[in-house]
């Protein structure tokens, strides 16, 4: 079959798939409105739309309400198994990570805080806070806790300048502590993302995000992080490894 044997709705999802494999239109960015769309197919809006759902289902697109629609890239899996490995995990699918540090500081440990980090209430903690990107599209925010009487130096220049190069934080404690960075136990659940986080990631105010909680231990199995990362629904999938 020709493709103008087609209906003009397949046709519409053809010609807007090949754009998006050719990267006329790139991952994350915004597809003209439905009325341009209508124009340039010289299609009525219900026509258009029957198109738009179809590459929808496909993945290929998001559509949110009252922004418009935008195009999505495959979800790229993250492994959770017993190392954390995030830089390698994006790199063997092809992404190239990068991050960007939101804020480094001292804080005291409240109730919640010290219990996962099995510290006294009030004692002091590094907060390390970070935006992380493939290929320029922001994928997740995390935070990461840290007892600072064992890690004095992770919020100082040194720590600092170190993740900003490296951008990896087991990276970091082994060349600062000779540390090992090891997963012990990770809680995962979904739940609609915070404004502030939405602003950040670039999604609406209802989009779903996977909320991942760990704990982290050294080679001896102590205690050396608790973790709070909101990932994208949309871009992320976790994968569980034994």
């Amino acid at each position: 079959m020709h493709r103008e044997d087609l209906p003009i709705y397949t046709q519409i999802v053809e010609e807007l798939r090949q754009k998006i494999k050719q990267g006329v239109y790139q991952v994350g960015e915004k597809l003209p409105t439905e009325a341009q769309l209508s124009e340039h197919f010289a299609v009525n809006r219900h026509t258009l739309r029957r198109a738009i759902a179809i590459l929808k289902s496909e993945g290929l697109l998001r559509v949110d309400q009252g922004r418009g629609t935008f195009v999505v890239g495959k979800p790229i899996q993250y492994v959770i198994g017993k190392r954390v490995r995030y830089n390698k995990s994006l790199i063997a699918q092809g992404q190239k990570p990068n991050f960007q540090l939101l804020q480094v500081v001292e804080r005291l440990a409240d109730a919640s805080i010290a219990q996962k980090l099995e510290i006294e209430v009030g004692a002091c903690v590094a907060l390390i806070e970070r935006l992380a990107f493939a290929d320029k599209q922001p994928l997740s925010i995390s935070s990461h806790y840290f007892p600072l009487d064992r890690f004095p130096e992770i919020i100082k220049e040194e720590g600092i300048q170190f993740l900003q190069e490296k951008g990896s934080i087991s990276q970091l404690l082994r060349q600062l502590y000779n540390c090992d960075h090891i997963r012990h136990r990770t809680h995962v659940y979904a739940r609609i993302i915070e404004h502030l986080d939405a602003s950040v990631l670039e999604v609406p105010l209802n989009h779903p995000i996977l909320l991942a909680e760990s704990i982290n231990v050294d080679g001896d199995g102590k205690i050396i992080e608790y973790g709070m990362t909101r990932f994208r629904g949309d871009r992320m999938e976790l994968v569980f490894e034994n």
